[in-house]
């Protein structure tokens, strides 16, 4: 074969990799939906991803984050399949407290094959704080209070009973061998925003969520961290509020973000959204979102991304099994 036949076969390759990778392009608006109120963690994965794609030139235009709260994200999910099946230019939040609730059985009639699981950039680790007066100064005197009486600290979370923020507190409540752990109570709210809210005013005890969700109010002052669910202290501003694990409780709440779209959509539409996650998780734009705001490095795509959601399932089903929270 000679050289100008070589040079002739590579480049219709590349035309026909550039035909491909441009068979689909967004066009008009891109919606991102949020399964909550303004104001939690993903009504912050919405924004910050829709301004890192408008800053890399992924969109036509800007992104507009559609707030739909309900049932943990149910609402959202049942909406999507109901009513979007083939948007290809309809984004939706997604996290672990998405994942629970599927496990637990929670989306009644939905399961996890009825959406594109698109892709990850980052995982957020669930936080223990309390307001400023609060008269709690470590973990461990949350957990010697619920062990004297399991109902003398109340929490609040974004999520609802049995969602993933109530979750957290259980697993740490067993691990510290704490009885009675239906009798712990938790204050279900529509997002992070307004559990910290209810906090930060002296209503509820104690807040369970995730370090994102908390930035606003930890840099007021309003809110004090006892712990992170991490595995070790995370980097950079954060590296003084202390480990679960280092103050006896071994338990860890990563809380990946990523996104799902609707049924339905063609091939090169999720592959466009499925590079657009890639692009941005690479993106300097990304590191500083990250940095900001206590993301922990977490990326998976497309297929990867969707055995690894189904792995997950299984294992909270069986975690809330044990914990008794379904039969």
């Amino acid at each position: 074969m000679t050289t100008t036949r070589r040079l002739l076969i590579a480049a219709s390759i590349a035309a026909a990799s550039v035909t491909y990778a441009q068979a689909f392009e967004p066009a008009g608006k891109v919606e991102c939906l949020a399964p909550a109120d303004p104001g939690g963690g993903w009504d912050f994965t919405c924004r910050s991803v829709g301004n890192v794609m408008e800053d890399l030139d992924l969109v036509p235009r800007s992104v507009q984050t559609v707030n739909m709260p309900g049932a943990s994200g149910g609402v959202a999910y049942a909406h999507v399949v109901s009513k979007r099946e083939g948007d290809d230019q309809l984004l939706v939040a997604a996290s672990t407290a998405t994942t629970t609730r599927l496990g637990q059985g929670q989306f009644q009639g939905l399961n996890v094959d009825m959406v594109n699981w698109i892709g990850a950039l980052g995982a957020d680790y669930g936080i223990i704080a309390v307001s400023k007066d609060a008269p709690y100064e470590s973990l461990q005197d949350v957990i010697d209070a619920l062990r004297n009486d399991p109902q003398s600290v109340s929490f609040a979370g974004g999520s609802s009973k049995g969602g993933w923020d109530h979750l957290k507190v259980l697993m740490m409540a067993q691990e510290a061998e704490i009885e009675a752990l239906p009798r712990i109570k938790y204050l279900p709210y529509t997002g992070g925003g307004e559990a910290m809210t209810q906090v930060v005013g002296g209503h509820v005890d104690a807040f369970t969520g995730d370090i994102s969700e908390a930035q606003g109010f930890m840099e007021s002052g309003d809110l004090r961290v006892l712990a992170v669910l991490a595995d070790e202290r995370l980097p950079g501003d954060l590296s003084d509020i202390p480990t679960a694990k280092e103050q006896g409780i071994d338990v860890e709440g990563p809380n990946w973000r990523g996104f799902y779209m609707p049924a339905g959509i063609s091939d090169d539409a999720k592959q466009y959204w499925t590079d657009a996650i890639d692009t941005i998780y690479s993106s300097d734009e990304w590191e500083a979102v990250m940095q900001q705001n206590g993301l922990m490095p977490f990326h998976m795509s497309a297929g990867e991304f969707e055995t690894f959601v189904k792995d997950q399932i299984d294992d909270i089903e069986t975690l809330s099994k044990d914990i008794g929270l379904i039969p």
